[in-house]
Protein backbone atom coordinates (compact mmCIF):
# COMPACT_ATOMS: atom_id res chain seq x y z
CA UNK A 1 0.00 0.00 0.00
CA UNK A 2 1.31 3.32 -1.03
CA UNK A 3 1.38 6.33 1.08
CA UNK A 4 -0.96 7.99 -0.63
CA UNK A 5 -3.21 5.05 -0.16
CA UNK A 6 -2.81 5.22 3.76
CA UNK A 7 -3.25 8.24 4.25
CA UNK A 8 -6.94 8.30 2.29
CA UNK A 9 -7.89 5.18 4.18
CA UNK A 10 -7.01 7.08 7.43
CA UNK A 11 -9.26 10.54 6.39
CA UNK A 12 -12.00 7.72 5.10
CA UNK A 13 -12.26 6.15 8.88
CA UNK A 14 -11.67 9.42 10.19
CA UNK A 15 -14.76 10.74 8.22
CA UNK A 16 -17.01 7.43 8.38
CA UNK A 17 -16.27 7.41 12.02
CA UNK A 18 -18.30 10.64 12.37
CA UNK A 19 -20.61 9.60 9.86
CA UNK A 20 -19.65 12.93 7.73
CA UNK A 21 -19.40 11.48 4.61
CA UNK A 22 -22.89 13.02 3.73
CA UNK A 23 -21.10 16.40 3.79
CA UNK A 24 -18.69 15.36 1.54
CA UNK A 25 -19.98 15.66 -2.19
CA UNK A 26 -17.65 17.10 -4.52
CA UNK A 27 -18.90 20.77 -4.16
CA UNK A 28 -18.05 21.42 -0.43
CA UNK A 29 -15.04 19.18 -1.25
CA UNK A 30 -13.94 21.58 -3.54
CA UNK A 31 -14.97 24.69 -1.75
CA UNK A 32 -13.16 22.99 1.57
CA UNK A 33 -9.87 22.84 -0.40
CA UNK A 34 -10.18 26.44 -1.62
CA UNK A 35 -11.02 27.84 2.22
CA UNK A 36 -7.75 26.29 3.48
CA UNK A 37 -6.04 27.59 0.66
CA UNK A 38 -6.97 30.84 1.61
CA UNK A 39 -6.39 30.49 5.24
CA UNK A 40 -3.01 29.41 3.83
CA UNK A 41 -2.33 32.56 1.92
CA UNK A 42 -3.41 34.69 4.60
CA UNK A 43 -0.37 33.70 7.00
CA UNK A 44 1.63 35.38 4.28
CA UNK A 45 -0.90 38.69 4.08
CA UNK A 46 0.79 41.43 3.91
CA UNK A 47 4.40 40.41 4.47
CA UNK A 48 7.51 40.96 2.40
CA UNK A 49 10.24 38.03 1.37
CA UNK A 50 12.34 37.95 4.45
CA UNK A 51 8.93 37.99 6.97
CA UNK A 52 7.26 35.45 4.45
CA UNK A 53 9.97 32.96 5.11
CA UNK A 54 9.48 33.46 9.12
CA UNK A 55 5.93 32.71 9.05
CA UNK A 56 5.41 29.91 12.00
CA UNK A 57 5.69 26.46 10.08
CA UNK A 58 3.60 24.81 12.35
CA UNK A 59 0.87 26.63 11.46
CA UNK A 60 2.13 26.24 7.45
CA UNK A 61 2.00 22.28 7.76
CA UNK A 62 -1.48 22.77 9.54
CA UNK A 63 -2.78 24.45 6.85
CA UNK A 64 -1.33 22.88 4.16
CA UNK A 65 -2.48 18.97 5.63
CA UNK A 66 -6.05 20.23 5.06
CA UNK A 67 -5.74 21.32 1.79
CA UNK A 68 -4.03 17.91 1.14
CA UNK A 69 -6.74 15.66 3.17
CA UNK A 70 -9.47 17.52 1.26
CA UNK A 71 -7.78 16.55 -1.94
CA UNK A 72 -7.33 13.27 -1.58
CA UNK A 73 -10.93 12.75 -0.03
CA UNK A 74 -12.10 14.83 -3.24
CA UNK A 75 -9.85 12.15 -5.70
CA UNK A 76 -11.44 9.33 -3.87
CA UNK A 77 -14.58 10.05 -4.28
CA UNK A 78 -13.73 10.53 -7.74
CA UNK A 79 -11.67 7.30 -7.98
CA UNK A 80 -8.77 9.04 -9.23
CA UNK A 81 -5.51 7.64 -8.60
CA UNK A 82 -3.28 10.97 -6.71
CA UNK A 83 0.12 9.48 -8.59
CA UNK A 84 -1.52 9.27 -11.95
CA UNK A 85 -3.18 12.33 -11.88
CA UNK A 86 -0.12 14.29 -10.62
CA UNK A 87 2.45 12.74 -12.87
CA UNK A 88 -0.16 13.03 -15.87
CA UNK A 89 0.04 17.06 -14.96
CA UNK A 90 3.52 16.92 -14.57
CA UNK A 91 3.91 15.52 -18.88
CA UNK A 92 1.40 18.15 -19.26
CA UNK A 93 3.11 21.51 -18.00
CA UNK A 94 6.57 19.69 -19.35
CA UNK A 95 4.70 20.10 -22.80
CA UNK A 96 3.73 23.35 -22.07
CA UNK A 97 6.83 24.93 -20.30
CA UNK A 98 9.75 23.16 -22.36
CA UNK A 99 13.09 23.54 -20.54
CA UNK A 100 14.80 25.23 -23.22
CA UNK A 101 11.90 28.55 -23.18
CA UNK A 102 10.82 28.27 -19.76
CA UNK A 103 14.38 28.09 -17.66
CA UNK A 104 14.24 31.21 -15.13
CA UNK A 105 11.21 32.49 -16.51
CA UNK A 106 7.68 32.74 -14.50
CA UNK A 107 5.64 33.84 -17.57
CA UNK A 108 3.22 31.54 -18.53
CA UNK A 109 3.05 29.17 -20.90
CA UNK A 110 0.99 31.24 -23.65
CA UNK A 111 3.78 34.59 -23.48
CA UNK A 112 7.00 31.55 -23.95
Amino acid sequence: MSDIELITRELITFRDERNWKQFHDSRNLAIAISIEAAELNELFLWKDGKACEEVEKEKIKEELADILAFSFLLAEKHQFNVREIVMEKIRKNAEKYPVEKAMGTSKKYTEL
